[in-house]
């Protein structure tokens, strides 16, 4: 379950989650497209299964001995994972959570990497210094490779049709050509080499020395040693997020080394659970996950994410209330997305999507008539994604009240009855539904509500005729006004009564 331990940050980035699973854990990878991790617990001979989304043990899986790593492929949903104890790997199905094999490999096999082009995966038989081969359609080892002392780790490149093989007890990595199988270079790195991973988009291998505190950085086209980067004490672990540019490297002091592949400096230093040792990386959400073998838990480290600018223009400011008006977002830097727009706690647009107007620009807009008159606060939140955090733009708005017109007319019949018609009006159009009230001096005569033609009709009674005609005031027709409309008042001297 994820744990309720404070959030740690460094470097902007922040442990956002410490995940209990088994006791020992030790290798992690993921599968970015099921949203899954896949964690092996060496003290108890499982793997726990985490929902990354949910950041909870979904699942425990029952495999061999002593479970060092575990490799995906997420092309086929299939996860391997070495056992140490017993000279095996154990073939997991993603969707059902079995075991669907076991196969024998070389003595105390550790790190494992698999190549989804070529459907095959490379196990590092420590006790053994081999590199076992599986095809993962036969599940068969279809060869059995020769590589320097004490195999450790493994990375493949599968655009290069590459294998780097970390020689914990000879100092080197083994260079292998995956489609002949052989061995073609050796190259000499730091003391007590472990972890190793590449970038292909970079053509990069980065290779953690447990015993010499450093990183070397592999240049592939040409097998040299281009940067021995020092992290923190004990590395061990080592993953790249080739989208971000960054290398992840757990140090068993208790802390993870972010590395900026473009400067090849250490841009952060998070500090995580006791003895971490495995980590890996979901490329989708830049979201790194690191397996704490003392504490038997995983941190979760997010990096902090670029926050780009939103701005709001308005097509007219001020604008007449019951009008349109059209608000425009500006979003940059930014990959698409969407944007809401609202007045306070009330929703214009909600989740509009933006539109690409230059490189890394997008905008969107909203039309609304329904804004009040006043001074009116408009937000724009862009909701941000797995490249970009959230950001808010702001916009005061001026909303006028329309003017209106008010006329009105005072008609005495034969009988010597008073009827009062008002009629309002707006820019020549009638109002209608709007409370017109009647007056003469003090006294209020009538307030009825204008018709569907904006017209007003009060009839008065006896005494309200005789008020009326004895009153020095005129009679005067009022309309309050609104929150959309202006007030207006006209007045009329009554007709003398025979």
């Amino acid at each position: 379950m994820a744990g309720a331990a404070p959030a740690s940050a460094a470097g902007g980035y922040t442990v956002t989650a410490t995940i209990e699973v088994g006791g020992g854990p030790d290798g992690v990878a993921v599968d970015p497209a099921v949203h899954t991790a896949y964690v092996t617990n060496i003290d108890d001979d499982t793997v726990s299964v985490i929902d990354m989304a949910s950041r909870t043990v979904t699942g425990t899986v029952g495999v061999g001995g002593g479970p060092f790593a575990v490799a995906v492929d997420p092309a086929v949903h299939t996860a391997y994972v070495t056992n140490g104890g017993n000279g095996t790997v154990s073939v997991i199905d993603e969707t059902t959570g079995a075991v669907t094999s076991t196969i024998a490999v070389g003595a105390g096999p550790d790190g494992v990497a698999v190549d989804s082009a070529a459907h095959t995966a490379y196990v590092a038989n420590g006790g053994a210094g081999t590199v076992s081969v599986i095809d993962e359609t036969t599940g068969a080892v279809t060869s059995t490779i020769a590589v320097g002392s004490d195999p450790s780790g493994v990375a493949v490149d599968p655009a290069a049709h590459t294998a780097y093989v970390t020689n914990l007890d000879g100092d080197t990595v083994s260079v292998i050509d995956e489609t002949t199988g052989a061995v073609t270079s050796t190259i000499a790195v730091g003391s007590g080499p472990d972890g190793v991973a590449v970038d292909s988009a970079a053509h990069t291998a980065y290779v953690a020395n447990g015993g010499a505190g450093t990183v070397s950085v592999i240049d592939e086209t040409t097998g040299a040693v281009t940067a021995t980067i020092a992290v923190g004490s004990g590395p061990d672990g080592v993953a790249v997020d080739s989208a971000a540019h960054t290398a992840y490297v757990t140090n068993l002091a208790g802390t993870v080394s972010v590395i900026d592949e473009t400067t090849g400096a250490v841009t952060a230093t998070v500090p995580v659970g006791s003895d971490p040792d495995g980590v890996a990386v979901d490329p989708t959400t830049h979201t790194a996950y690191v397996t704490n073998e003392n504490a038997s838990t995983v941190s979760v480290i997010s990096a902090a994410l670029p926050t780009p600018v939103t701005t709001v223009t308005s097509s007219r400011n001020p604008s007449p209330a019951g009008q349109d008006v059209t608000f425009t977002a500006m979003v940059g830097p930014a990959n698409g997305g969407t944007i809401t727009f609202s007045r306070g706690a009330t929703a214009l647009c909600r989740a509009v999507s933006l539109t690409q107007v230059s490189a890394g620009k997008y905008d969107a807009t909203c039309t609304t008539n329904t804004l009040a008159a006043g001074r009116r606060m408009i937000n724009a939140v862009y909701a941000g994604d797995a490249s970009y955090a959230t950001s808010a733009g702001t916009l005061t708005q001026t909303i006028t009240r329309i003017p209106t017109a008010l006329t009105e007319r005072i008609r005495l019949s034969a009988q010597q009855v008073i009827t009062l018609t008002a009629t309002l009006t707006s820019s020549g159009r009638p109002l209608s539904g709007q409370p017109v009230s009647f007056s003469t001096g003090p006294t209020r005569l009538c307030t009825p509500h204008t018709s569907t033609t904006g017209v007003v009709t009060c009839v008065l009674t006896g005494p309200q005729t005789l008020l009326a005609e004895h009153d020095t005031d005129t009679i005067r027709a009022r309309y309050p006004g609104s929150t959309g409309y202006r007030p207006s008042s006209t007045a009329s001297a009554p007709p003398p009564l025979p």
